[in-house]
C-alpha cells in the first residue's frame, strides 16, 4: 500500500489524503443566530439526493448530507467524511479511514456500516450508479475502515467518487432499503438538519447542534472544509417568478436569491442594502432529444433541427443578453475544453434544414418541446427554438409543465415529448467525466431505443474512464463530444452567467455550484 493515490490523479486534482495539523485558528461564526430566507427559482422533485440530478434538489439537500469525498473551491477532490485514504500500488484497492465522533441528525454515531449501506443503496437505485460499475465490492473490516476493491484499475475513480452531481451521500444504515425517490426526510451528517417541507412553497432547515466540523481545515472550501452553521434556520422559499425574487430582495422579505434577471441589475446595484454576486459560466443551456419517439428517432430530423438553430437568438432570449457562445460540454476557460464537433454548431442554415427534412421523409409530425416556466431561461429557449423550427416547416409545439414534472417525464417516459430543456452547470464545472455521464446508462438523456447505449459513445466513455494518461482521456472526451453532436444526441446552445444577490447584512455567502449555507452569518 502507499499513502497516496496515483500521482497523475493527485497532480491534476490535488486530493487531500489525510488530516493535517491546523496551523491557524479555524473559522468561528462572527455572529450566531438569524433566520435566512433564500429565494430559489424552481421547486424540488425530491430530497432523495441519490436519485436526483436537479439543481433545485442539490441546492437544499447538500446542506444536510455529506459524502466520503467532495470537491474544494477549485473543484479538486478532497476528503470529507474520511480523514485518510490510501490506494494500493496496483490501483485495485482504496482504503478509507473514517473521521470519528461524527453523528447523524438522529444522534446515531456514523460507522463504516452506514457507509456500506449507503453504497449498497446507490448501487441499486442511484441515478448515476454507473460510477460503481468498475467496483467489485466494498468491505468494512472495522467500524472506521471502509475498503473499495476494483475489478480493474480506473485512473478516474477518485474524480467520479468526489463528484457532487448526484453523490453517494451517507445516511444511517437502517435506511438502506428505502425505495427510489422515497427518502422524504433526509438524515445526514451535515451542518443543517431538516425541519419541514411544504411542496411548492418551501423547505426549512435548522442548525444541527451535534455537527462535527472537519478539523483538517480552517475554512470552508468548495462544499467541504471546516463548516459551521452560524444561522439558526435557513428557509429555501420557492419563488419561480423573477420579478417576485427582485421585489423580495428589495424589501428584505428574502435575504438572498438564486437568480436575478439581467434587466433588474442596474437598479439593484444602486441599492446600498443589496450585494450583487456574479457567478460566471453558470450553466450550459441545453435541449436533449428523445431518440425513441418519432420523429426525433430519425437522425435526419434531428440534424434538420440542429441546422435550423440560431444560437445567438436563443441565448439572448434565455439570458437577457448575458451569454457567450461555445460549442460542446465544457467552458472555454477550462483546460479540458474542446471544440470537437464545431462544424455542427450554430449553423443557421434553413436550406440545409429543409434538405434534411426532405431526405427524412418528414410529413409534418409534431415535434414536442418539453419545458417549464420555473426556469425562465429554459422556457425562453424553447419558445425561440419553436419559432425557428416553425420557420423551416417543422411542426414544433410547446409542452409547458412545472420543473419537477418535466424532469419526471424525461426520466420515466419516452412518449409524448421530443426535446427536454435543461441546463448543465454543476457537471461541466466538475469536468468532462461528470458531464458525459449524462449520456450513458442508466440515465442517458437522449433516451436511446431499448435503453441500449450508442456503441461509439460507449467506447469513448470507457476510454474516458480507463485510459492511463490524461491526454488519452482528453482525446476520448473529444471523440465522445464529436459523436454526440454529429448524431444530435444533445443540443448545447451556449453558456451564460448567473447573478445572485443577498442583503448587505448577509456575510460569508460566496456563489458556488450549490448555495452553501455553512459559514454564512447575518450582522443584524
Amino acid at each position: 500500500m502507499r499513502v497516496a493515490a496515483s500521482a497523475a490523479i493527485f497532480a491534476a486534482f490535488g486530493v487531500v489524503l489525510s488530516s493535517t495539523l491546523a496551523v491557524a485558528a479555524p473559522f468561528k461564526c462572527p455572529n450566531v443566530g438569524g433566520n435566512f430566507v433564500f429565494g430559489q427559482e424552481a421547486n424540488i422533485n425530491t430530497l432523495d439526493q441519490m436519485t436526483s440530478l436537479t439543481i433545485s434538489t442539490r441546492n437544499i439537500a447538500m446542506n444536510m448530507y455529506e459524502t466520503l469525498m467532495t470537491r474544494d473551491e477549485n473543484n479538486n477532490p478532497i476528503l470529507e467524511l474520511a480523514e485518510a485514504m490510501t490506494e494500493a500500488p496496483d490501483g485495485l484497492t482504496y482504503t478509507f479511514k473514517l473521521r470519528q465522533g461524527i453523528k447523524f441528525h438522529n444522534g446515531k454515531p456514523m460507522t463504516s456500516a452506514d457507509v456500506a449501506a449507503s453504497f449498497d443503496r446507490y448501487a441499486k437505485i442511484g441515478i448515476q450508479r454507473s460510477t460503481l460499475d468498475n467496483v467489485d465490492r466494498w468491505e468494512t473490516p472495522d467500524p472506521f475502515t471502509f475498503i473499495i476493491r476494483m475489478k480493474q484499475a480506473q485512473p478516474t475513480f477518485i474524480e467520479a467518487l468526489s463528484s457532487f452531481s448526484a453523490p453517494i451521500v451517507v445516511f444511517p444504515s437502517e435506511l438502506r432499503d428505502t425505495p427510489s425517490m422515497q427518502m422524504t426526510k433526509p438524515i445526514g451528517t451535515g451542518p443543517f438538519e431538516l425541519m419541514e417541507v411544504s411542496p411548492g412553497s418551501h423547505v426549512k432547515m435548522k442548525r444541527y447542534e451535534g455537527y462535527q466540523p472537519n478539523t483538517a481545515y480552517q475554512e470552508r472550501t468548495g462544499f467541504g472544509g471546516y463548516k459551521q452553521a452560524c444561522l439558526d434556520t435557513v428557509t429555501f422559499r420557492i419563488v419561480t417568478e423573477p420579478g417576485a425574487r427582485v421585489a423580495g430582495l428589495k424589501t428584505g422579505e428574502l435575504q438572498g436569491v438564486e437568480d436575478l434577471p439581467t434587466k433588474s441589475l442596474p437598479e439593484l446595484k444602486k441599492d446600498p442594502n443589496i450585494t450583487i454576486l456574479a457567478l460566471n459560466n453558470w450553466w450550459i443551456q441545453i435541449a436533449n432529444p428523445n431518440t425513441s419517439f418519432p420523429p426525433t428517432d430519425n437522425v435526419l430530423v434531428r440534424k434538420a433541427i440542429q441546422a435550423a438553430l440560431d444560437m445567438d437568438e436563443i441565448l439572448d432570449a434565455a439570458s437577457d443578453g448575458n451569454y457567450r457562445l461555445n460549442v460542446g460540454f465544457q467552458y472555454p476557460n477550462q483546460p479540458t475544453y474542446t471544440d470537437a464537433g464545431k462544424e455542427t454548431y450554430n449553423l443557421r442554415d434553413a436550406a440545409l434544414a429543409k434538405k434534411y427534412l426532405t431526405q427524412a421523409g418528414y410529413k409534418g409530425e409534431p415535434v414536442i418541446l418539453l419545458t417549464n416556466k420555473d426556469y425562465a431561461p429554459m422556457y425562453n429557449s424553447a419558445l425561440v427554438m419553436q419559432q425557428q423550427l416553425q420557420a423551416v416547416g417543422i411542426n414544433a409545439q410547446m409542452k409547458v409543465v412545472d420543473w419537477p414534472t418535466s424532469v419526471q417525464m424525461m426520466q420515466n417516459t419516452t412518449e409524448g415529448w421530443n426535446f427536454h430543456f435543461t441546463g448543465w452547470g454543476t457537471q461541466p464545472a466538475l469536468g468532462p467525466l461528470a458531464t458525459m455521464q449524462f449520456l450513458v446508462q442508466p440515465g442517458a438523456m437522449y433516451k436511446p431505443k431499448g435503453g441500449i447505449d450508442d456503441a461509439d459513445l460507449l467506447a469513448a466513455w470507457k476510454d474516458m474512464n480507463t485510459k492511463t494518461t490524461a491526454a488519452e482521456r482528453q482525446e476520448a472526451f473529444a471523440r465522445m463530444q464529436k459523436a454526440v453532436l454529429e448524431k444530435v444526441y444533445s443540443l448545447p446552445f451556449g453558456s451564460f452567467t448567473k447573478v445572485q444577490g443577498v442583503r448587505s447584512n448577509v456575510k460569508g455567502f460566496v456563489p458556488f455550484r450549490i448555495p452553501r449555507m455553512a459559514n454564512v452569518w447575518m450582522t443584524n
